[in-house]
């Protein structure tokens, strides 16, 4: 897609940083200012039908998605890097080391799950994007919202609640919807596990309703050589819930795993 809105904030081995729905790429604020200062390059895009990439069509597979990611780096020069997301995004992320696995050099998997949806749940996914549809995404939000972040962050962390519910809020209800059909659809990615071959680090917090410990567990005894993180007092965004602990886990991943730092060589 070539109106991709993004950010590309620093310098370094670059970073590829995919949001979850309903959100858009200030989701990722935290991790942009702190990896850009640190001395990394962060690339964080709004996917299609998302923030300010507009919707293209009634139905997003996340192939869809990663295509358009590959293109966004094309568009930058950017041959490889590491691929990291959330939710939505460690699926789409997935999906891209499926597709294009000479391009990735690191993976970051958040409150995701490798599973497709079972029957039920795809018919959950089609009506709520026909209500989105229907009703937009104010009521849909508010609702959401208890389930997206943990009880601590509900009662101390206000900022929080207010930068989540101003993302589903102003999400376009029409991108919403194509992305929850598309999601229906996708594939299983557990046989996909255990042929990656990159550092993979996988981060759930501790309270996570939506995609459980557990299926953190599942993919760090999947994918060899991984590593598991688990964030205390947070929910399914722990990326802003607890974003000191998100960050510290991140960069030094990053680190360690730096193609620099993988040759054993030294700045210039």
């Amino acid at each position: 897609m070539r109106n991709t809105a993004y950010e590309d904030r620093g310098t370094g081995a670059p970073l590829l940083l995919v949001h979850g729905h309903p959100f858009n790429r200030t989701m990722w604020h935290p991790q942009t200012e702190h990896l850009a200062a640190a001395g990394h390059r962060v690339i964080v895009p709004d996917l299609r039908g998302y923030g300010d990439t507009p919707p293209a069509g009634d139905h997003t597979t996340l192939d869809v998605f990663a295509h358009d990611l590959a293109a966004l780096l094309d568009r930058l020069g950017v041959a490889r890097c590491a691929v990291g997301g959330l939710s939505m995004g460690a699926q789409i992320a997935l999906e891209f080391y499926r597709l294009f696995p000479e391009r990735v050099t690191a993976l970051v998997l958040a409150a995701g799950s490798p599973r497709a949806d079972s029957a039920p749940a795809r018919r959950v996914r089609r009506t709520t994007a026909d209500r989105l549809l229907r009703e937009g995404m104010t009521a849909y939000a508010d609702e959401t919202l208890p389930k997206m972040v943990c009880r601590d962050t509900l009662q101390t962390r206000p900022d929080v609640n207010r930068h989540v519910l101003a993302m589903m809020d102003t999400t376009d209800p029409a991108g919403a919807a194509a992305a929850l059909r598309g999601r229906a659809e996708r594939p299983d990615y557990l046989t996909l596990l255990p042929r990656i071959t990159v550092p993979t680090l996988i981060v759930v917090g501790r309270h996570d309703e939506f995609t459980p410990v557990a299926e953190a567990e599942l993919m760090h005894r999947h994918i060899p050589g991984s590593r598991l993180e688990i964030i205390e007092s947070a929910g399914h965004l722990p990326n802003l819930e607890q974003e000191s602990a998100f960050n510290a886990a991140l960069a030094g991943f990053l680190t360690e795993h730096s193609p620099l730092a993988r040759s054993g060589g030294s700045p210039g």
